[in-house]
């Protein structure tokens, strides 16, 4: 797993990449908008982050002061460097079946799978309500489902089946098959966690 100094290791190269680029060309291509001369804004699950030219300092308007986690920021920073941003494909994959993820696939189960199993496969009304909360839509997949929009360009889709006392319960996690375009297969991992224990943090 990760170190804190490998976040921040991972936060300068992506910097130093970025501040390179014109504040334009990320702009255009991120498909975020400026609320100001050199600043980024951009929402991420139930916060909005404003993200500042060249030198890319994060803020948060409505928790100032609050600190922004370090694995948030990388997640967004390696978003924007994506510089041939690929085009939706509406095509569903798993994540064993993202190049190069089968080395996370435990990490991937331990962060995202296993938790979201355990705290919504008998309380799915809980997860749906959660779920609405980040704005994500519900689709016909599961006992209950529901796509969220993490970026512009990477949604990902959330399905339960629910457990009784005859079944358990099972979950699953589809990405969009550009994804792997955009973010590594670490990167993906830690992505779904986060939304999933946002979810749990959301449900409380």
């Amino acid at each position: 797993m990760p170190r804190i100094d490998d976040y921040i290791n991972a936060k300068k190269l992506a910097v130093e990449t970025l501040s390179q680029e014109s504040f334009g060309a990320i702009l255009e291509r991120s498909g975020y908008n400026s609320p100001a001369a050199n600043t980024l804004r951009v929402p991420f699950l139930d916060r909005t982050y404003h993200i500042r030219y060249p030198e890319f300092k994060f803020e948060d308007p409505v928790n100032t002061g609050k600190e922004i986690p370090i694995q948030e920021q990388v997640l967004i920073l390696h978003y924007l460097t994506t510089v041939d941003m690929p085009l939706l494909s509406r095509d569903w994959v798993s994540y064993r079946e993202i190049p190069g993820a089968s080395f996370y696939f435990s990490a991937f189960v331990k962060r995202a799978i296993d938790p979201l199993k355990k705290v919504f496969g008998r309380n799915t009304s809980v997860f749906a309500q959660a779920s609405e909360k980040l704005d994500a839509s519900k689709i016909e997949r599961g006992d209950v489902g529901f796509e969220f929009r993490i970026f512009p360009n990477v949604p990902l889709q959330l399905i339960l089946w629910a457990g009784d006392d005859e079944f358990p319960e099972e979950a699953n996690i589809l990405f969009d098959r550009t994804i792997e375009k955009i973010l590594s297969p670490e990167d993906i991992a830690w992505m779904a966690g986060m939304v999933v224990y946002r979810l749990i943090a959301l449900s409380r």
